[in-house]
């Protein structure tokens, strides 16, 4: 028995050399997986607003979708091994115990072990074997109780979440702005951020919009996008609430740059298109307008060149014009730019001029955020208010040469 015992022993420790070799490559190729697929998701969390301002949530969806069958295609080949290794091992070990038996109960027929000790034997480990699952059981209580917990939890937030209706399809906009009395507070806060703001923009036109820090000009550009509900009041683009528009059908007519600009790890020309089917065309009509062509004619694979994570591998205004071009990218009809020219040097302030006077020839409806004076050569309109949370916008017609 002595020997029978170790080597059943010598195959189990080979079983388990072997689960160790053919699990770890697997295992660590799936924490490759889950850690890509955990730094996309928060980039996309990080860039809600942008994502869904110009419908790209569908495109990002499927995109961290991959990534994360391909984590759990990884992980799914790591458990496939651990798991039949576990259970050729329990098999072994159940087999053990039922050829000792078995020659336990040969030795007391053949009264090598003499008066009850057999039995004994034999009356234990069947004893044993009766309790084994129960004793289990027991021991997994604790998880079978969470399990449960966290099955009623899903199921009440799952009960909580509303199905939207499909809005109604719309046609394409024109891009004219109306504004309408509108108020907004921060999430989760009664502190008005917007109050009383009506103004509007027609196609061809470009708005300045301009005020000290903290006078909420960007909460007043995530409001024209529809990233932010309004608390009362209404947005409009050519006459139609504009959360009542598909989102993924109105994405493609809005540009958004937002102050902080997100940029998501993969080509330059991925990031301009929206991560979309690339029109190559198009891409490079956005890089012109932009006044980015030097910057990516000196690339090593010029507008398939990689930017990293969050654009990494460039400088502040090179990812401020990325997200211009980005903006401007197929055929938007209605552009906001939330501090467009922060990052920008004066070359690239003279190339932000020309790209507002190539969209107003475009007949898009322009609305810029800025805190320099240099932008008003290319505006029509200026918007200039100390708080816009306390006082009515005012409106004055501004020359484009002024």
């Amino acid at each position: 028995m002595l020997f029978r015992s170790l080597f059943i022993a010598a195959v189990q420790t080979l079983i388990g050399l072997r689960t160790e070799k053919k699990i770890l490559p697997a295992l660590t190729q799936a924490s490759r997986a889950q850690l890509h697929a955990h730094a996309n998701l928060t980039g996309v969390l990080r860039n809600a607003q942008v994502i869904t301002a110009m419908g790209m949530k569908d495109v990002l969806f499927t995109r961290w979708v991959q990534l994360q069958r391909r984590f759990l295609f990884r992980q799914a080949q790591a458990s496939d091994v651990a798991g039949t290794n576990s259970a050729t091992s329990k098999f072994i070990q159940t087999l053990q115990g039922s050829l000792l038996l078995g020659l336990s109960c040969w030795l007391t027929l053949k009264g090598v072990l003499l008066g009850g000790g057999g039995m004994v034997i034999v009356a234990s480990m069947l004893g044993a074997r009766v309790l084994a699952p129960l004793t289990t059981l027991i021991a997994m209580w604790r998880q079978v109780v969470q399990a449960r917990d966290a099955y009623h939890r899903l199921d009440d937030f799952l009960g909580e979440v509303k199905v939207a209706k499909a809005p109604m399809s719309l046609p394409a906009p024109e891009g004219v702005l109306t504004v309408e009395a509108l108020h907004a507070h921060a999430p989760g806060s009664s502190t008005p951020l917007i109050r009383n703001v009506s103004f509007a923009a027609m196609p061809g036109e470009v708005l300045l919009i301009a005020g000290p820090s903290a006078a909420g000009k960007t909460t007043l550009a995530r409001l024209l996008v529809g990233a932010w509900p309004a608390s009362s009041g209404k947005v409009r683009l050519d006459g139609a609430d504009l959360h009542a528009w598909d989102k993924r059908e109105l994405g493609p007519y809005i540009g958004y740059l937002p102050q902080n600009v997100e940029l998501f790890d993969g080509s330059l020309a991925e990031n301009i298109a929206r991560f979309g089917e690339p029109d190559i065309g198009q891409v490079q009509t956005a890089i012109e307008l932009a006044g980015l062509s030097d910057f990516v004619a000196s690339l090593p694979d010029g507008m398939q060149t990689r930017i990293g994570e969050e654009g990494a591998f460039l400088s502040g205004g090179q990812r401020q014009r990325v997200g211009i071009a980005r903006a401007i990218y197929g055929d938007p009809k209605f552009i906001i730019l939330d501090e467009p020219n922060s990052s920008l040097d004066e070359a690239g302030e003279e190339a932000l001029l020309t790209t507002l006077q190539a969209l107003k020839a475009r007949q898009c409806t322009v609305i810029v955020i800025s805190h320099r004076t240099s932008i008003l050569p290319a505006t029509d309109k200026d918007r200039k208010s100390t708080r816009l949370n306390s006082s009515h916008v005012s409106e004055s017609r501004m020359p484009s040469s002024a």
